[in-house]
């Protein structure tokens, strides 16, 4: 293993700069932007949600969409005439993936089927054939070892993407990402540093069963050393992306398995993310809702909702999961004195629990009424589709609670 790294380092000299059906994802062969055609579904841009909500009065008995993750529908001519490109989701985290690969030697990727199959959900298409076989690095499945691994090869100067093929296969590198990613720096004097990106699907998708629809935060946010982001738009999945594999600190980057094929127009030129920010998807003045991932989309159609019916929700999307953007939070909490957390992750111990925990402690005094934290039920997924909705938060769910917050 120490001859592989040896000889990445000699091809790579080290560098001074730093929803759609999972099992329904088929991929043709690589295409233009301007050959892509056809339905897609696509994110609803922050401009277009206001507009639907200002003249929403004629449906006001619009059915809730039990489901919600996107829009389906062909591109409008006033998204065609923006600046940028569009993307999916997955397309612009390979459009990351591969610019920073470019710009810095010593960016690598490993992990199952990364290589000449592209990855499961095709984030390294095509990489393998641009920059070989030492930088895109096919593992056996094991995922303790070439987790360690790439640990290792941060060490020594190296900047590792490890793609988890499901984030629920992590668990059994739990050992490596606790004991050695997020100490090392600190347990070697800040001799090490472990600049490394672990990034994979996971979340609730469409009828994969308990063990391959793990929400893995709730285990990762313990461990001292270690950031956490999670995205949810082309725009930010590739921001994020480029922002993670360009910190000196262990990242952890939490895809959704049903967000993959989400589309939106994304800037021509670079651009980069905070890790530490939070995102305003829609201003507001009665309630602030917090959430992330694919959550946002049940959030936004609950928006219709409660528009209609008179209220006016703040929903800010995290995106940070650790460190959490206080500053953000906070200021939205100062302005509308209540808070709904909706999330995906398991009530007990989760995100929300820990996000309510903080707000309670720095923002406490300007709360009107108690935090509402809305998660998905202490169960294994089921597998039968029904039961599969009724472990997870719904839209109707969340107009209910903000009903009752703002009574």
């Amino acid at each position: 293993m120490a001859t592989l790294f040896q000889g990445l380092a000699a091809v790579t000299p080290l560098s001074p700069s730093n929803s759609i059906e999972s099992n329904k994802l088929l991929f043709s062969s690589r295409r233009s932007l301007s050959e892509r055609k056809g339905n897609n579904f696509v994110v609803r841009s922050d401009a277009k949600v206001n507009k639907v909500l200002k003249s929403g009065a004629a449906r006001k008995h619009e059915l809730l969409i039990p489901n919600a993750v996107a829009t389906q529908g062909s591109s409008s001519v006033a998204s065609a005439s923006k600046p940028g490109h569009e993307l999916l989701l997955f397309e612009a985290l390979r459009e990351g993936l591969e610019e920073e690969m470019e710009r810095d030697p010593t960016v690598c990727v490993m992990g199952e089927d990364v290589g000449h199959y592209g990855g499961s959900y095709k984030v390294t298409r095509n990489l393998a054939e641009k920059f070989g076989d030492l930088r895109v690095l096919d593992t056996p499945i094991a995922e303790n070892a070439f987790t360690g691994m790439g640990i290792g090869a941060a060490m020594t100067g190296l900047r590792p993407i490890i793609e988890g093929m499901n984030m629920g296969f992590l668990l059994l590198a739990f050992n490596q990402i606790s004991n050695n990613c997020g100490m090392l720096h600190y347990t070697s004097g800040g001799q090490f540093k472990i600049p490394v990106v672990i990034r994979g699907p996971g979340g609730v998708g469409r009828q994969l069963g308990a063990e391959h629809s793990q929400r893995l935060e709730s285990y990762f946010q313990s461990i001292p050393g270690i950031q956490m982001v999670a995205c949810s738009t082309p725009y930010n999945a590739k921001g994020l992306m480029k922002a993670a594999i360009r910190s000196d600190n262990p990242v952890i980057l939490f895809e959704h398995v049903l967000l993959y094929n989400l589309k939106e127009r994304i800037p021509d030129e670079e651009y980069v993310l905070s890790l530490e920010e939070a995102e305003m998807v829609r201003p507001g003045e009665h309630v602030t809702i917090l959430t992330y991932s694919r959550m946002r989309y049940h959030v936004m159609q609950a928006a219709k909702t409660l528009v209609n019916k008179g209220y006016d929700p703040e929903v800010i999307d995290i995106r940070s999961l650790k460190p959490f953007d206080l500053h953000t939070i906070g200021n939205s909490i100062k302005k509308t004195h209540r808070v709904l957390i909706v999330e995906e992750c398991m009530r007990t111990g989760g995100i929300g629990a820990s996000l309510t925990a903080a707000i309670t402690e720095n923002f406490h005094d300007y709360l009107d009424a108690p935090i509402i934290c809305l998660s998905s039920q202490d169960v294994p997924t089921p597998y039968a589709g029904t039961l599969e909705e009724w472990t997870v938060v719904q839209p109707a769910q969340i107009v209910t609670a903000v009903e009752q917050l703002c009574q």
